[in-house]
């Protein structure tokens, strides 16, 4: 069966390629980013914007000789007002007409649990729309609608992990949401299921874990699958402070967490699992086997790892901005001065030396909070340069502080095995994922 795969850089649409590779079908992917061609997979990946594909001619010459069409393109969070509109509904219903005209077999779309009557949000009023144009076609199809998806890759598996780690952790509530988590390799299983036996109409299931949880024993789930004993102490918020701290993080990058996530959480994400587990003959996977056990360590490691980092980030960038504010003033700027001199400035370029390195360490705090990935890095070494120098210079000039039972010098070794761990972990955004899948 020829395929066509929108979203196959994402995090499901990338896990269904070698999947659907290994059922023998044949895969056309338009994509953003095309994969090296050293990338190890057969599958054939065309450049396109799917948020720019919004007109059937855009679409139609890729559906020629088409058997069936997986639309897996979502986006959590608008970057600019109306991306929810172009990615979800319009590009979408434009997909889907095409597939109609070009007598494609089957069409799966990939909605999400809440995409219903009831929807309130952008996120899912944006997919309701492509949903009910796909209904209204009456063409062969299945409107997908995970719950939350739980695999390596993830990004919301990620966040749970890492909040499943932590060994006290407020919840609006107190984490009594209700949530019917789902695990990647059932919802390749539903993929496949529909693939071999599609149905003639449009039919609208709901993939999801066996039964509702709430938020809070389903990272008690994760905790124990993590091969973490002990128990979490969970701290209840009121939601009207949540909704405060959910605002706040909103504008830090990458973040999943928004008042309207919140507002989703809060109205709860189940379903009734039975025609889920008809379709994969088996009932789907409980939280408490979400993590492999051969994958146990690395995973446990992975999200207490994720936990830390950004402490050690914080720290850092306390360190700098706390010394700017003494080189600025709050240490008697005579003796900073003096300090100057004993190491070899001359008298009349201390204060210009003086003011410049305190300059040089608000840069620095203030970069370690804003900068992320590649720019990051350099500078991790930007800094370690720095200490490195004034160390060097210290031991030279002034040996005795070596000796200082303070240890001014001596905490510059933690502050460079800092900078060489967050070095070698910091994240480096790459074209959406790995292409080794």
């Amino acid at each position: 069966m020829k395929i066509l795969l929108t979203g196959a850089s994402g995090f499901i649409g990338g896990s269904l390629v070698p999947a659907l590779l290994a059922e023998g079908h044949t895969l056309l992917c338009p994509v953003r980013h095309p994969p090296p061609p050293n990338a190890g997979t057969d599958a054939t990946f065309i450049p396109m914007d799917f948020g720019r594909a919004q007109s059937e001619d855009d679409w139609m010459s890729l559906l020629e000789d088409v058997d069936a069409v997986i639309n897996t393109v979502g986006i959590f969070r608008e970057r600019r007002t109306g991306d929810f509109a172009a990615v979800h509904t319009c590009a979408p219903q434009a997909l889907f007409r095409a597939a109609q005209r070009q007598a494609v077999k089957f069409v799966i779309q990939f909605s999400a649990l809440g995409s219903d009557a009831r929807a309130t949000s952008g996120f899912h009023l944006s997919k309701r729309a492509a949903d009910d144009a796909l209904r209204l076609s009456n063409m062969p199809a299945a409107i997908v609608q995970p719950s939350l998806v739980y695999g390596p890759g993830g990004a919301s598996a990620a966040l749970f992990n890492r909040l499943s780690v932590l060994p006290a952790l407020p919840l609006a509530g107190g984490g009594r949401q209700a949530v019917q988590p789902v695990h990647l390799d059932d919802v390749i299983a539903g993929v496949l299921a529909l693939l071999r036996n599609p149905p003639q109409a449009p039919i609208t299931i709901s993939f999801c874990g066996p039964a509702p949880i709430t938020l809070r024993d389903y990272l008690a789930a994760l905790r124990r699958a993590l091969g973490i004993s002990t128990r979490q102490r969970i701290v209840p918020i009121p939601m009207f402070m949540a909704k405060g701290l959910a605002a706040a993080a909103s504008m830090l990058p990458g973040t999943l967490i928004d008042p309207t996530a919140l507002s989703m959480l809060e109205r709860g994400n189940t379903a009734d699992p039975s025609p889920f587990s008809a379709l994969i003959g088996r009932p789907p996977r409980a939280p408490d086997g979400f993590v492999a056990r051969a994958a146990l360590d690395g995973e446990r490691a992975s999200a207490r790892l994720a936990v830390t980092l950004p402490l050690l980030r914080f720290s850092i960038a306390l360190v700098w901005l706390w010394t700017a504010a003494v080189s600025f003033g709050l240490y008697p700027v005579a003796a900073s001065l003096d300090l100057l001199h004993r190491t070899g400035v001359p008298v009349i370029l201390a204060p210009i030396a003086l003011y410049c390195a305190a300059t040089l360490d608000l840069a620095f705090g203030v970069m370690t909070l804003v900068l992320h990935g590649r720019a990051r890095q350099w500078l991790w070494i930007a800094q370690a340069t720095l200490i490195a120098g004034y160390t060097a210079i210290i031991t030279v000039r002034l040996p005795e502080f070596w000796m200082h039972p303070f240890g001014p010098l001596s905490k510059n070794l933690p502050m460079l095995a800092t900078l060489a761990l967050l070095y070698v972990h910091e994240p480096v955004t790459s074209r959406k994922r790995e292409w080794n899948t």
